[in-house]
């Protein structure tokens, strides 16, 4: 269990080994509301969280937003501005046992203090997606009863994360990335500390690509400022540079990654060809695999183009192909050269809405018995009972072939030429 202890709400940061340097994300967090950065809509003054908490209301809540953008720290002073005990938990290490050692730990505290009424204390459970249902369950009745606070954060959509009995139970907050405004005063904060009396000396070029590089996470642009002015004792662009490693934010099992594909998949649907080449980028800068994104490419080959172009399959088929043989970094030539012919393909869906159309009339209605004309007659006795009798190779009669039950259903609709 990663967790802060029993910490007070006047002290709630992490128990620091000595002689360890605490990193410079922890040194800069905020110790006040009016300290807070980012996240106007909810802490900007007369906005629903900042007004709840200035008038002493304090409940369980959800925090949604991507990395680095002020969850914890929200948490933090929640707990010191209610002047309630706070402990911290990580939900990838922690379990039921330790939510429960939490609660005897408290109720044995509110005991020593011969019954003096405290306010309940805040558990900040982040990841909280990373508890299952019965994890999740456990907390369902301290929450209900107010015996805690519960503020949980997730990267996730808590819609498909969390269970709805606790959801219901707690106020979802969304969080947004930090805007380069958030992350120039983020910057500057930096720069004072580091540079002592003298703020740190920061070129326009710099700045501009630190916005770049920390994506809306405070935490990231503060650990490669660190690490750069550790390294170099300058920020300049050329070092903040050299000492950047992976870019971007993506996350393979989460949101990120289906929105970003789906912005792809939408883009070529659209003959956008700009957009999905950028979504493309986006996707192998930030290390999906290849072979991933040529198999949708193969998808769509069918399910949206289709008649339109029936060798953009073929494409499709050897681009994959080409992407397994090659691999990156030149396999990247090969899927912008496929993506911008999908792009620019005809597209016609009529085959997979024509699948689709059929697939529901075989769900509807089970499976209708197979007209006897159509039906293999390797028998004497087959032939005897109609089996086979009366088909014709060319369907001079124009009859149907499908069941009785649907035989004027229809599906397809043939291309014009």
């Amino acid at each position: 269990m990663s967790t802060s202890g029993h910490a007070t709400a006047t002290s709630p940061q992490p128990v620091v080994t000595t002689g360890q340097r605490p990193p410079l994300a922890s040194l800069l967090r905020p110790q006040t509301l009016d300290g807070f950065v980012g996240q106007r809509q909810l802490m900007g003054r007369g906005k629903p969280l900042r007004t709840a908490l200035e008038r002493g209301q304090v409940y369980s809540m959800i925090f949604w937003g991507p990395p680095g953008v002020g969850k914890t720290t929200l948490a933090r002073l929640i707990a010191t501005t209610a002047a309630r005990d706070f402990y911290e938990v990580s939900a990838v290490a922690a379990g039921k046992g330790d939510i429960k050692k939490i609660i005897d730990d408290t109720r044995a505290h509110q005991d020593e203090l011969l019954g003096l009424v405290r306010g309940a204390p805040v558990i900040f459970l982040d990841e909280i997606h990373r508890f299952n249902k019965a994890q999740q369950d456990y907390l369902l009745p301290f929450v209900e009863s107010g015996e805690v606070i519960l503020i949980g954060a997730t990267t996730e959509n808590p819609s498909f994360t969390i269970n709805n009995a606790l959801l219901s139970r707690c106020r979802t907050y969304v969080f947004h990335s930090l805007t380069d405004d958030d992350l120039d005063h983020i910057i500057d904060q930096a720069r004072a500390h580091l540079g002592g009396a003298q703020p740190v000396a920061l070129a326009k070029d710099a700045r501009a690509w630190l916005h770049t590089y920390a994506d809306g996470d405070a935490r990231r642009l503060l650990n490669l400022l660190e690490q750069t002015w550790a390294t170099y004792a300058d920020l300049s662009l050329a070092h903040a540079q050299a000492s950047a490693q992976l870019t971007g934010r993506f996350d393979r099992d989460g949101e990120e990654h289906y929105n970003t594909i789906s912005a792809f998949i939408k883009s070529m649907r659209a003959s956008e060809t700009d957009a999905a080449l950028y979504y493309l980028a986006r996707m192998l800068q930030n290390g999906e695999q290849p072979e991933f994104i040529a198999r949708r490419m193969i998808v769509f080959a069918s399910e949206d183009i289709g008649l339109g172009a029936p060798t953009a399959l073929v494409v499709a088929n050897q681009v994959y192909q080409a992407v397994a043989n090659i691999g990156l970094p030149e396999a990247r030539i090969n899927l912008a050269h496929g993506v911008a012919y999908l792009c620019q393909c005809p597209k016609n869906r009529s085959a997979y809405e024509a699948y689709e159309a059929a697939a529901a009339d075989a769900r509807e209605f089970g499976s209708l018995e197979v007209p006897l004309f159509l039906r293999n007659a390797p028998t004497k006795l087959m032939k005897s009972l109609g089996y086979s009798r009366g088909y014709q190779a060319y369907n001079d009669d124009h009859r149907s072939y499908l069941p009785d039950k649907i035989a004027d259903h229809h599906y397809f609709t043939p291309i014009s030429r």
